[in-house]
């Protein structure tokens, strides 16, 4: 069995000197392949190193919607050159973040800094991993204008109900579930779960946040990605296995690896 955890961040400072003991955690735990995602500027330049040091490791880079204050020209120009490293597959984390305290002061920039990003990812044919809090409507609206199908992306760590699920899907896009999936109380997100077509599933830990049960309340990490396919087997009443080699077929063409 092989596990990918299609995203992480191995490139935070929580993780970032430990790297290769975490990795090796993954490794003990069937996590064969992961995918450390960027959202500003050190974070996309560790993911990339961090994927040239690896090579069970790939990166994303972006620019998350909490971090809009800081995007100008210089941030979109070296982005553009490090999307055209061989090791970074996809553009993200972006999207769209309502859960901030001056809401209204920057809604708009997100707005724009997101479809931005989503412009530049399709200019350069790289698929979008998409940030998505209190925005669903929003996030969905600016992914239909820019008609995403011609590049893909996926849904990180959705937490939406099937109604959403089934919109989002209809887009192209494919869904990844985190921990959350494991929760006992997210009822929507199991009945999303249930609901998804395999071949359009990912998993994730989205760590260090989002820790599975059942060790919710620690620090997470990519070894417990295994614990939400276990989750999502119980709920599908399909085996671990069936989810892991999905899951994991999937990620390697989303983001175009290649065995």
């Amino acid at each position: 069995m092989e596990i990918f955890d299609s995203h992480t961040h191995l490139n935070d400072d929580t993780f970032y000197e430990e790297a290769a003991s975490y990795n090796q955690h993954a490794a003990a735990a069937h996590v064969t392949r992961i995918m450390n995602v960027g959202s500003d500027a050190k974070l996309n330049e560790r993911g990339i190193e961090l994927a040239h040091r690896y090579s069970n490791m790939w990166a994303a880079v972006g620019w998350h919607p909490e971090e809009v204050a800081t995007y100008n020209n210089a941030v979109e120009e070296t982005m553009i050159g490090q999307l055209q490293d061989s090791r970074v597959m996809a553009l993200g984390e972006i999207g769209l973040d309502y859960h901030v305290d001056n809401l209204d002061a920057v809604v708009d920039d997100q707005k724009r800094i997101f479809a931005r990003q989503v412009d530049i990812a399709k200019s350069l044919g790289k698929p979008v991993i998409i940030h998505n809090r209190d925005a669903f409507a929003d996030t969905y609206a600016i992914l239909k204008a820019a008609d995403i199908r011609d590049i893909g992306g996926v849904m990180h760590s959705f937490n939406g109900d099937p109604e959403w699920l089934k919109r989002f899907l209809d887009l192209g896009m494919v869904v990844s579930y985190s921990g959350v999936a494991s929760f006992k109380n997210a009822h929507e997100v199991h009945d999303s779960v249930k609901q998804t077509p395999l071949d359009r599933m990912l998993v994730e830990t989205d760590a260090p946040y989002l820790t599975p049960e059942p060790h919710r309340g620690e620090q997470n990490e990519p070894a417990n990605v295994a614990f939400t396919v276990q989750a999502i087997a119980k709920l599908r009443e399909q085996t671990e296995l069936e989810i892991a080699d999905a899951t994991f077929a999937n990620a390697n063409q989303f983001f175009g690896i290649e065995d």
